[in-house]
């Protein structure tokens, strides 16, 4: 007996699959052909065809068609993530829009942000948006490039067609097209471990 909690104030079309120990509650839409994956728990989410949602959290946001999330995403508080996009495992996304083709393949904090059409958000990239007192926003342009560990300190605008280096921390504006690089030259001194691993 394949055990999973639907509600009855979920709309599901048709052909969908709903795994053993899915969680899906209040007014959840599961487009045509999707796919609700073991261990999943979506409550008010509306879930677009032919998406894929493996073991991971949605609530009180959108997943469009052809997208893939998961596993162990997490979408929240009016995430909208548009069509054809990939929200890979460890990825949170809170009061943001993923526009159609964004990929956030894992370990990421998009929060507060607009994020525009195709853009490759890398590994360990975190939009900063508290400054201890204040949320702000960040919006990223279409076809950008973000690499890994990188830093988005809000309040920001990133333009169309950027490109920001792995391991840098962006706390100014970039124009369209412009690339950054942030960080500071890597030392070694040869004999000197030992030092700190006493």
């Amino acid at each position: 007996m394949s055990e999973y909690i639907l509600e009855k104030t979920v709309k599901v079309g048709r052909d969908v699959t709903i795994e053993p120990y899915a969680v899906v509650k209040g007014n959840t839409v599961l487009g045509d052909h999707c796919i609700v994956g073991s261990f999943s728990y979506l409550d008010n989410a509306d879930i677009g065809a032919y998406t894929q949602i493996k073991s991971s959290r949605v609530t009180d946001s959108s997943v469009g068609s052809h997208c893939t999330v998961g596993p162990n995403a997490h979408l929240r508080e009016g995430a909208v993530v548009g069509d054809n996009c990939r929200v890979g495992n460890y990825v949170e996304i809170k009061r943001s829009i993923l526009h159609d083709g964004v990929k956030a393949a894992h370990l990421s904090y998009i929060g507060d942000a607009d994020v525009g059409a195709r853009t490759n958000i890398g590994c360990g990239v975190i939009f900063v948006n508290f400054d201890g007192k204040l949320k702000h926003r960040a919006s990223v342009g279409e076809d950008c490039f973000i690499g890994c560990n990188a830093n988005l300190v809000a309040p920001l605008t990133v333009g169309k067609g950027c490109f920001i280096a792995c391991g840098t921390t962006v706390d100014k504006d970039m124009p369209d097209g412009a690339f950054s690089i942030g960080r500071s030259y890597l030392t070694v001194k040869e004999g000197k471990a030992g030092k700190y691993l006493k």
